[in-house]
């Protein structure tokens, strides 16, 4: 059976993971990949759950034994999605829904071109600012940088993107994303 890959992507503070949390309610055909990444585990957070919490070292003998779809460094940590995530959802018979970067959803196209790719984009860029500093959890210097990084990326989600959401409504890009998700590539 031939599983659709979706990947989830957009700049930071545009609501990927609250999205992503409300449509995936929803959707019993659907299996979250857990990335793996080298930061450090954020209160609440659970190891296996929300990322594969891994060593500098684990996550580079992962890289030496081609365990990754596709990894990199961002904002100083290494993030990426093992290969045995899409094998967990290939044995289940269910579809798979990554969250990346513009670059990892782009990586990902390369090596699985029927993938599907979905960019959520903010309504203005100020307000991926103001989501950013609620958040609380971010530095000064790499708030700057993720915030620079934003027109670039929104230039790649126009261009490369299959669907654009806007998340202007919170509810109205949920479902957005869900038609998206149980559509797929069959309009």
């Amino acid at each position: 059976m031939k599983i659709r890959v979706f990947v989830v992507s957009g700049p930071s503070g545009v609501g990927k993971d609250s999205l992503i949390r409300k449509v995936l309610d929803k959707l019993d055909n659907i299996y979250y990949s857990v990335s793996a990444t080298t930061r450090s585990i954020r209160p609440g957070e659970k190891n296996g759950c929300d990322y594969y919490f891994l060593s500098s070292g684990e996550f580079q003998q992962k890289i030496s034994s081609g365990e990754f779809l596709e990894w990199k460094e961002v904002f100083g940590c290494m993030y990426g999605t093992l290969k045995s995530e899409v094998e967990k959802a290939r044995r289940a018979g269910k579809d798979i829904l990554l969250e990346l970067d513009v670059k990892g959803a782009l990586d990902v196209k390369e090596k699985i071109p029927e993938a599907i790719l979905i960019f959520i984009m903010p309504p203005v860029l100020k307000e991926l600012e103001e989501r950013l500093r609620k958040r609380g959890d971010i530095k000064e210097r790499d708030l700057e940088e993720r915030l620079s990084l934003a027109p670039l990326e929104i230039e790649v989600g126009k261009a490369d993107f299959d669907y654009i959401i806007v998340n202007d409504s919170f509810e109205i890009a949920a479902c957005e994303l869900e038609k998206v998700l149980r559509r797929g590539d069959e309009e």
